[in-house]
């Protein structure tokens, strides 16, 4: 396995894990939670869409 290719695994994992995040925190602040869980939901978006543009500035890595 190239190196580039366990980078690339490894930014899908932290995508899902701040969508989940995402998800977890909104649904607390739907169900009553406070305005932290929604700055948490906002943020852990803005990262998770962070780490997919990164994600696509890879697409020509390893191809050279």
């Amino acid at each position: 396995m190239r190196l580039i290719t366990a980078h690339r695994i490894l930014i899908i994992a932290g995508i899902a894990f701040f969508v989940f995040y995402a998800v977890v925190r909104g649904y607390h602040y739907l169900t009553g939670g406070t305005t932290t869980d929604l700055v948490h939901t906002v943020v852990a978006l803005a990262i998770a869409a962070g780490l997919q543009w990164y994600f696509r500035s890879l697409a020509n890595w390893g191809k050279r």
